[in-house]
């Protein structure tokens, strides 16, 4: 039995269907079916189906989670706020608590109708070396939509703290990383030292998305330059633009670049390299782009934590899923590869 079906049969979805029913007015009569996605390295989502209505339900991994992660209700409520402003952004349709019905809270949210991009191009969109410009100015016209956005007129102050952002940012990851350590990485010191010495200040604060890649979009299906969806708000807040630009570019995986732990597309021709993408930010946007080897640099050192901790849950039992057991090959490879980026040798 795969890890996929072992989680889906620990949920009552009978008892799920019940409370859809008394929630959300209207549903069809038709029987609820349910189909997990494709199981990432984060939270657990779900497509519900009742007849021609389609909702998405998330919710945290099974077992123990760290401190302050997966919080379903922050997200739920971000895109309370977010959706009304950016329509690209699901709308939350309900939450819920109830460890009745469920053990762990969760949400449901509006289904996006698109294309999510993971390792292989649809072929209705052709090569690569046909669509990959397209998509690669859509990922960043997007990203600059997003931080166009005015938060305070959106009510989305209280979302974040803007003062001390990245500081809190970087000292947060690196604590992340030391409770999460299983062996020796070369050159890890260097560059947890490097990030704590070099911590800018953000001049300008915007929405961060904080998880903004390819596959956290949804595009028209017709259409690659155009996104219908952007997915997985958990980790958004208020604070450094670049700093969603560092994450984006990290992922933002290159045709000569070593194994990263994730799916990659843009490393076939056509797409943008990492220059030529961040190029184009500072065109559309506007804004100064000189110190960005740091935020790239930071970028795929926090890919590194997150791989890293989904490593130690394996390494001590809490996890039983053998695609994570060399998890720290890729750890060491993006700690490599921050390093490079530190001192100008792969941007």
């Amino acid at each position: 039995m795969s890890a996929i079906d072992k989680t889906f049969q620990q949920i009552n979805w009978d008892k799920v269907e019940g409370y859809l029913r008394k929630s959300i007015p209207g549903l069809p009569e038709e029987k609820m079916i349910v189909q997990q996605f494709s199981e990432g390295y984060s939270n657990l989502t779900y497509l519900v189906q009742m007849g021609n209505w389609e909702g998405v339900l998330r919710r945290p991994p099974f077992g123990e989670v760290p401190p302050r992660a997966h919080d379903m209700e922050r997200e739920y409520r971000m895109l309370e706020k977010v959706n009304p402003v950016f329509p690209l952004a699901p709308k939350p349709y309900i939450y819920c608590e109830d460890p009745e019905l469920m053990d762990k809270h969760f949400y449901i949210m509006e289904k996006k109708q698109g294309v999510v991009i993971d390792d292989k191009l649809p072929k209705s969109y052709g090569s690569s070396e046909q669509v990959g410009e397209a998509i690669s100015k859509n990922v960043i016209s997007t990203l600059v939509q997003l931080q166009s956005i005015d938060y305070q007129k959106a009510g989305m102050a209280n979302m974040g703290k803007a003062e001390g952002f990245m500081e809190r940012q970087v000292k947060g990851w690196i604590k992340r990383y030391s409770q999460s350590k299983t062996e020796e990485i070369a050159n890890l010191d260097e560059l947890e030292q490097w990030l704590e010495a070099h911590i800018p200040v953000n001049p300008e604060t915007t929405i961060v998305h904080n998880d903004f890649k390819l596959n956290n979009m949804v595009l028209d299906q017709n259409d690659p330059s155009k996104a219908v969806g952007i997915l997985d708000w958990e980790l958004s807040t208020i604070g450094d633009p670049l700093s969603d630009l560092g994450s984006t570019v990290a992922y933002w995986a290159g045709p000569g670049d070593p194994a990263m732990g994730i799916n990659v597309v843009t490393n076939q021709p056509g797409f943008f390299n990492r220059k030529e993408f961040i190029e184009e930010y500072a065109k559309q946007s506007g804004r100064d782009v000189s110190g960005v080897a740091y935020y790239v640099a930071f970028g795929f050192y926090k890919l590194a934590v997150i791989l890293q901790q989904i490593h130690y849950r394996w390494k001590i039992g809490e996890i039983d899923d053998d695609r994570f057991s060399d998890l720290n090959k890729a750890v060491s490879n993006l700690i490599d590869m921050a390093n490079q980026t530190r001192s100008g040798r792969l941007i």
